[in-house]
Formats: structure tokens, sequence, C-alpha cells
């Protein structure tokens, strides 16, 4: 799967979805730091990417089901724990996709 990761998530979250085989790009990485949520909804829909964010926008900004969305519902957190945190449930999250949902909440 490819993932593009909004900014109030860390970059080594890309790194982590890298080491399971996934394609990942943080919007650093693209020159989007400074992006409206309209623009990296766009570029996700554009180039079929899955976003992952914290953002509750994209909620809205998803329909009528424009691409994947996952919305990480966790508190501020060290890249260390976030990454803990979000093992616990990947597996799950992975068969969310896998099912074909394309809406994923990971609380």
């Amino acid at each position: 799967m490819k993932f593009l990761i909004d900014a109030q998530l860390p970059p080594a979250l890309c790194g982590w979805l890298r080491e399971r085989g996934h394609e990942a790009v943080h919007v650093f990485e693209i020159g989007m730091a400074a992006a409206s949520d309209v623009e990296i909804a766009t570029r996700a829909e554009a180039d079929g990417a899955v976003l992952v964010s914290k953002d509750e926008d994209f909620v809205t900004l998803r329909l009528p089901d424009r691409f994947v969305f996952v919305w990480m519902r966790c508190g501020n957190a060290t890249d260390r724990a976030l990454v803990a945190w979000l093992e616990m449930r990947w597996e799950q999250v992975e068969a969310l996709f896998e099912s074909g949902e394309r809406f994923v909440e990971v609380r």
C-alpha cells in the first residue's frame, strides 16, 4: 500500500511503514508541510494513497469516498510511544483494509 502521512504525525512513521513493505511519504518530504487540508486531501486522492492523520477535518474532506483514510485517535506521543501504540493495533488495521474498509479509526 501507499501511504501519505500528515504533518501532525512524525516522519519516523514512514520508516515504520516501509519496514512493513509499504510505500510511505510524509508531507514534509514532498514540500507540503504548509499545505492546506484540501491540498493534502487532493494529493492523497491523486496519488491513490492512504492518508494517515490525526486531523478530524479529513473525515469530511474524504467524502464521497475520495481516498482511504486512517484517522489516528491518539494523543501527543514520542515516536517510540506512537509506534508501540500502533503496533498493537496494526494487524487489525490491515485486516480492515483487506476487507475493503476505506475509513479506519484507530483508537
